[in-house]
C-alpha cells in the first residue's frame, strides 16, 4: 500500500513515546496523526491494517484512517479523540482516584477479554512468544525449553488479546473509553496480557515507571492493588493472583530483550518459578 503524503505543516505537534510523535490537525480537529520514527516503514502499516480490523470487530478504539508519509517517516491518520487522557496520565494527575481509574481499566480489560475472534484473521499469542523465544540469544538451551513448556501449558482461547496492556494505552474522554496501540493485537489465554499491566506496575523500576508513566511506582502499585480485585474479584487473595500473573509477566523478558539487546536479570527473576 502506497502511503499519502502530507505536509507537516498541517499540523501541530501534541505528544511523543517510544516510536514516534502524535500531531493535530491544524484546521480540522477531527484529525490526529501518529509518526513514527525514521527507519520504521512497515510497523506503521502493519499496525493501521491491524487497527482497522480490531475496529472492525467492535473493540473500542479510535477510528483509524489513513497511511501517511511526510517524505521521510511514515504514519497513521487517526479520528481524533478530543480532551482524551490515558489511564496512566490520569492517575498521575489526580492519585486520589486511582480507585476509581483502575476498577473503569479493569472494566475495560474485562470487557476486552471477552471478544471471541476469528482466529484465522489474528495471530495465536502462543505463536509470537514461540517466535520471541526461539529468537532470543540470552537464555541456554534448557531454559528454552522450560519457558516453551511454560507457554505450551498455558490454555488455549479464542478471546481478544490487545498485546501491549497497560494503564497507558487505555485512553478515556469523558464517559467513552478506547484502547490504543494495537499493533501487537492477537489472541489467547488473558494471563498473557495481564503480566504486562503486573510488570508496568510493580516489576518496573522507578526510573521507568516516572519516565513512562508519569508517577512514583508506589502510585503504580497501588493501581495493580486495586486493579487485580477488580478484575479477579475481591474474594481472591492477592498473594494468590500475583502468583499466578508473575510468570506471565517474566515471559515480557522476551519483547524486552529483542528490543535492548541485552539480558535483563531484573525481569528474569519473575520466572524464577520456570527456570
Amino acid at each position: 500500500m502506497e502511503a499519502i503524503k502530507i505536509d507537516l505543516k498541517d499540523y501541530v505537534h501534541s505528544g511523543e513515546g517510544a516510536n514516534g510523535e502524535s500531531f493535530n490537525h491544524v484546521s480540522d480537529p477531527d484529525v490526529m496523526m501518529k509518526l513514527y520514527n525514521p527507519g520504521k516503514i512497515t510497523q506503521p502499516l502493519d499496525e493501521m491494517l491491524m487497527a482497522r480490523k480490531v475496529y472492525q470487530l467492535g473493540i473500542p478504539t479510535p477510528e483509524p484512517g489513513d497511511y501517511v508519509t511526510d517524505g521521510e517517516r511514515y504514519g497513521i491518520r487517526f479520528r481524533r479523540i478530543t480532551g482524551k487522557v490515558s489511564y496512566a496520565r490520569a492517575t498521575g494527575d489526580n492519585p486520589e482516584k486511582v480507585a476509581q481509574y483502575a476498577q473503569e481499566f479493569a472494566d475495560m480489560c474485562l470487557d476486552l477479554h471477552k471478544v471471541h475472534v476469528d482466529k484465522s484473521m489474528f495471530e495465536n499469542v502462543k505463536d509470537r512468544y514461540y517466535r520471541l523465544l526461539e529468537q532470543n540469544p540470552f537464555f541456554t538451551s534448557p531454559q528454552k525449553d522450560a519457558i516453551g513448556k511454560f507457554i505450551s501449558d498455558a490454555p488455549d482461547t479464542d478471546t481478544a488479546i490487545h498485546g501491549d496492556l497497560q494503564f497507558g494505552n487505555a485512553i478515556f474522554a469523558g464517559d467513552k473509553k478506547y484502547f490504543i496501540d494495537l499493533g501487537d493485537f492477537c489472541y489467547g489465554y488473558n494471563m498473557f496480557d495481564l503480566g504486562m499491566v503486573y510488570l508496568c506496575c510493580y516489576v518496573s523500576d522507578e526510573a521507568f515507571i516516572q519516565e513512562a508513566f508519569h508517577m512514583p511506582k508506589s502510585l503504580s502499585e497501588k493501581f495493580w492493588d486495586y486493579f487485580a480485585p477488580a478484575y479477579f474479584g475481591a474474594d481472591r487473595p492477592m498473594k494468590d493472583i500475583n502468583e499466578q500473573i508473575m510468570p506471565y509477566a517474566g515471559l515480557k523478558t522476551l519483547i524486552v530483550e529483542r528490543d535492548t539487546k541485552r539480558p535483563m536479570p531484573e525481569m528474569r527473576a519473575c520466572l524464577k518459578g520456570i527456570i
